[in-house]
C-alpha cells in the first residue's frame, strides 16, 4: 500500500519529470544559460516573443487581445508569432531550446505543458501573481490547479474547452429527430443511419465524421471509453484499454463506420461547415469558426453518455520560459494577467467559444446575457460539472494523445477489428511507460 500511495503522488511530478524528459529529449544541462539580472535600462520597454497556436478566427482574436494590451500601457511590448498546432507549437519551442532562442511565452495544451515543467523549462509564477496582486480565488478551481506542482503555479489557463456534440438542427428536422443531441451513444447509434443520405453508390451526407488521429481524435474518445465505463488507464500508469468495458467503447466505435453512416475526415469542421456531415464531437473553441462560417443553424450537445457520463477537460494555456531573462519572465506575467482578466476573458470566451477561466466574468450579468442570447455557448460551461482531467496514459506518456490516436484511426479508416488493435495499443503504451515506470519505482523504493 505503501508503495501504491508513493507511486500516486509522484504523477505529478516525478512522473512527470520522466515523461517530459523522453518527450523533450532536451538536456537542461546543455541547453540552459544563465539570464542577465538585468536586460534593459530601469523604465525603458520590454519585448516580449510570444508564440501562439491559435491560427483563424481564434487567431485574429488573440491578436486582437494582444492588441488592447499594447496600447494599454507603455512598459511592455509583446511581440505574437503563430507556430501552427498545439503540438507543432510545442516541438517548435523544444527545436528553439536546444537552439537556444527559445520564446520568452508560449501557448502550451493541458496535454504537453508539462514536458517543459518537468525539465525545469517553465518559470514559476508565484512571485508574479503576488507582484500583479492577482486574485486566484476567482480563477475556476479546476482551471487553476490543473497548472500547479508541488504547490506553485507553473501554467496559467487561458483557452480552456471540452469537446462538444455539434448537430445540423435542419439535418435534423429532415431526418425526423428531436432537436437535441443524443443522450447515449446506443441512442445516437439508432439515428446515425437515418442522418445518412446517398446517390447510388456516393454518400452525399454523412451522420458523423471522426477526426483523425493528427487532430486529437483520442481527446473526445477519451470521453466514449469513460461513458462505457472503461479508461485509457489508472493514475498508477495500469493500461486499461483491453478491459471489456473498454473493448464495448472501441466496438461503438468500430460500429458508426460498418454501419455505414460514419467515415473519418481530415477536416470535420470545415466539413460539418460545408453540410457534409450532420455532426461532429469538436473543441468548444471552435464556436466561433463555425459561428462565421455556417450558413445554418446548428445546435450543440453534451457528448453522450452510456452506463456513465463521459467528458474530458482540454484547451491551452500561457505557460513563461524559464531560459527566458527574469525581466522578460515579469513582463511577460503582465499579459497572462491581462488575458486572464474578467473583461478579457469574457471577450475571448464570446468570441471563441472557450469558457471564461474567471468565475466573475462566468457569473456576470454580461456572460449571463450572452448565454441566454447565444445557447450553444453555455452548453460548454454547464457541462464542465461533469467533466475530469484525461487519463495519464494520454497525458503522461511521451507521444501518448498520437500513439492512442494512431490505433483509434485504425479502426475508424479501415476499419481494423478493435480488440487486436487495443491489444496493440496496450503493448505500446506499456513500452512507451518503462521509463516512466522505472523512475516512478527507483524514487518510491
Amino acid at each position: 500500500m505503501t508503495n501504491q500511495i508513493s507511486r500516486r503522488s509522484l504523477i505529478k511530478g516525478a512522473a512527470g519529470a520522466a515523461a517530459g524528459a523522453a518527450a523533450l529529449g532536451v538536456s537542461k544541462r546543455s541547453t540552459a544559460f544563465a539570464a542577465p539580472a538585468v536586460i534593459q535600462e530601469t523604465g525603458s520597454q520590454v519585448k516580449v516573443l510570444f508564440w501562439s497556436a491559435f491560427g483563424g478566427k481564434n487567431g485574429e482574436v488573440e491578436q486582437e487581445v494582444i492588441k488592447r494590451f499594447n496600447e494599454s500601457q507603455q512598459d511592455v511590448v509583446v511581440e505574437y508569432q503563430f507556430q501552427g498546432t498545439y503540438e507543432e507549437t510545442a516541438q517548435k519551442v523544444i527545436a528553439a531550446l536546444q537552439a537556444r532562442q527559445a520564446p520568452d511565452m508560449a501557448v502550451l495544451s493541458e496535454a504537453n505543458w508539462f514536458r517543459f515543467y518537468a525539465n525545469q523549462y517553465l518559470a514559476q509564477m508565484d512571485e508574479f501573481i503576488a507582484a500583479e496582486e492577482l486574485d486566484t480565488s476567482d480563477y475556476v478551481e479546476s482551471f487553476l490547479t490543473e497548472g500547479q506542482r508541488q504547490g506553485k503555479q507553473w501554467w496559467m489557463s487561458f483557452a480552456r474547452s471540452t469537446p462538444l456534440f455539434y448537430y445540423n438542427k435542419q439535418m435534423w428536422e429532415a431526418a425526423g429527430l428531436e432537436d437535441r443531441g443524443p443522450k447515449t451513444y446506443t441512442e445516437f447509434a439508432e439515428w446515425g443511419p437515418k442522418l445518412l443520405k446517398k446517390e447510388g453508390s456516393n454518400v452525399t451526407q454523412w451522420g458523423f465524421l471522426h477526426a483523425p488521429a493528427v487532430d486529437y481524435l483520442s481527446w473526445p474518445f477519451q470521453g466514449t471509453i469513460w461513458a462505457f465505463g472503461g479508461a485509457y488507464s489508472d493514475e498508477d500508469f495500469n493500461i486499461r484499454i483491453t478491459e471489456p468495458n473498454s473493448i464495448k467503447a472501441g466496438e461503438w466505435l468500430r460500429s458508426t463506420v460498418t454501419g455505414g453512416w460514419s467515415t473519418a475526415s481530415q477536416d470535420r469542421t470545415t466539413d460539418f461547415i460545408n453540410g457534409v456531415t450532420a455532426s461532429i464531437m469538436q473543441s468548444t473553441g471552435t464556436m466561433g469558426t463555425i459561428i462565421a462560417n455556417a450558413k445554418f443553424d446548428f445546435g450543440t450537445a453534451f457528448l453522450p453518455s452510456e452506463v456513465n457520463p463521459g467528458c474530458p477537460t482540454g484547451g491551452a494555456g500561457l505557460g513563461i520560459l524559464s531560459t527566458s531573462p527574469k525581466e522578460k519572465q515579469q513582463a511577460a506575467f503582465k499579459y497572462i494577467a491581462f488575458a486572464t482578466s474578467p473583461e478579457i476573458t469574457t471577450f475571448w470566451s464570446q468570441n471563441t467559444g472557450y469558457m471564461p477561466v474567471r468565475k466573475s466574468a462566468a457569473e456576470s450579468p454580461e456572460m449571463q446575457t450572452f448565454y441566454e442570447t447565444k445557447p450553444n455557448f453555455r452548453t460548454a460551461v454547464e457541462q464542465l460539472a461533469i467533466t475530469q482531467p484525461q487519463d495519464p496514459a494520454r497525458r503522461f506518456i511521451p507521444a501518448g494523445d498520437r500513439i492512442i490516436g494512431d490505433g483509434l484511426e485504425h479502426i475508424t479508416d479501415n476499419p481494423g477489428e478493435v480488440q487486436p488493435t487495443f491489444e496493440l495499443l496496450m503493448a505500446n503504451r506499456h513500452e512507451a511507460a518503462a521509463p516512466i515506470l522505472e523512475h516512478l519505482m527507483g524514487v518510491a523504493g
